[in-house]
């Protein structure tokens, strides 16, 4: 991974430590890299946004934006967690966590069921995982032969191939 900016730095370390205590005590592990991962990309991006606010307004809306990519507010989920819940740790309103969280989704134009921000755990339920375009028609990666999974997996666009994940060869 690219380091981050010395400038930056002390911005990062911030945010990232907020987003480390919050995701080891509500969240998992996943959800604490792929926040980590989200906090290094907003470090390395020219200009950073990360100069201007405040860390837990931005550790708030890393947070949310990765949950909202998750569906971590989903009750059928686990885990689970209102977003709001969010806020309230790390001390922000619900208006300006939502608000960073949507700046950070177009900044970075993260959208639903974003490969770049679905927890590795979750690959296997995100459609847009496995969605290939052949021929003009979208189809679903796990449904075609294996030659052509295997293609798809060299060209980097599916995430591995489904029956070796399957027989534990990954």
């Amino acid at each position: 991974m690219d380091s981050i900016p010395a400038a930056m730095q002390p911005q990062h370390d911030a945010i990232a430590t907020l987003v480390d205590t919050f995701c080891r005590e509500r969240l998992t592990e996943e959800y604490r890299l792929l926040c980590r991962k989200l906090v290094g990309t907003l470090a390395r991006k020219r200009p950073s946004p990360l100069i201007n606010g405040t860390a837990p307004v931005w550790a708030c809306g890393i947070v949310r934006s990765i949950g909202w990519v998750n569906f971590l507010d989903d009750r059928t989920q686990q885990p689970h967690l209102k977003m709001s819940a969010i806020d309230q740790f790390f001390v922000v309103s619900s208006a300006t966590g939502q608000t960073k969280s949507k700046a950070i989704r177009r900044l970075l134009k993260i959208h639903h069921f974003d490969v770049r921000w679905t927890l590795p755990s979750q690959m296997e339920r995100n459609p847009m995982v496995w969605s290939l375009q052949v021929n003009g028609f979208f189809v679903d990666a796990r449904m075609m032969p294996r030659e052509v999974q295997e293609i798809a997996f060299v060209q980097g666009l599916i995430p591995y191939i489904p029956a070796d994940r399957n027989q534990g060869e990954l």
